[in-house]
């Protein structure tokens, strides 16, 4: 029995060449193709992506991508048939394996123009019920040798806004997330590391690089979910980005 996508997924992703996309979805990935009065899907159960000639994410339908940026994830009930299945009409998937973050089997494949195509399915075992949650709200510590001078930087560079002040705090606001930077002292050595959840991965590398950040890398994608980047503030501490996508 061939395997099915169980999750919906809609996207509209931009081709070079619709023959070829066409032959791609329907014969190697077993995709059914449609001509929608000159619209053309590519639909696998509740999964329906539409192919024209520029990419635009769920969450941004007005402002076109360029070729190649998307990203689409599609669960699956039978990973490893749905895996074979593309091996065996030609296809080049990586291979399977197991993502325990998200608690999934998973393989990667791309299209013709590049996008990146991830299909998975859950390990996971339920669990008995636990108790209500207790935990709140993170705020990370950074040690600083100048809390004044870092305040500036999380301030102008890194675009927070100051919470509160003194010469060994400084309590920095951005949106729901507070970063906390205190003085190095012989209780507060070394630096520290932060992961900061994001809407968009691409505008804020953008915003950033714009303000002179120290950036580590390029928002690189990750089949775990997350696509994010690093950036260093005046001590070394660091901090990344992560967008979840679908």
């Amino acid at each position: 029995m061939k395997p099915a996508i169980v999750a919906p997924v809609m996207r509209f992703i931009g081709v070079a060449d619709s023959a070829r996309s066409i032959l791609f979805y329907r014969d190697i990935l077993g995709f059914e193709v449609r001509d929608q009065q000159g619209t053309i899907e590519a639909v696998y159960g509740p999964a329906c992506i539409q192919l024209g000639t520029a990419d635009h994410a769920p969450n941004d339908w007005n402002t076109p991508r360029p070729r190649g940026s998307a990203i689409l994830f599609f669960q699956t009930d039978d990973v490893a048939a749905m895996h074979a299945g593309i091996r065996a009409r030609g296809g080049s998937p990586s291979e399977l394996e197991k993502v325990n973050w998200i608690k999934m089997r998973m393989f990667e494949i791309r299209d013709p123009d590049g996008h990146t195509l991830w299909f998975g399915q859950s390990y996971d075992v339920p669990h008995s019920p636990v108790s209500a949650p207790m935990m709140q709200k993170a705020l990370p510590e950074l040690p600083c040798d100048d809390v004044a001078a870092a305040v500036a930087y999380y301030r102008d560079v890194l675009g927070f806004r100051i919470n509160y002040q003194q010469h060994d705090l400084g309590v920095m606001d951005r949106d729901a997330v507070t970063v906390v930077l205190i003085a190095r002292t012989q209780r507060h050595t070394g630096i520290g590391s932060a992961y900061v959840y994001i809407e968009d991965a691409d505008a804020l590398y953008a915003e950033l690089r714009a303000k002179g950040a120290n950036l580590q890398d390029e928002p690189v994608s990750h089949p775990w979910g997350l696509r994010d980047f690093g950036v260093l503030d005046l001590e070394g501490n660091r901090i990344v980005f992560g967008q979840p996508f679908e």
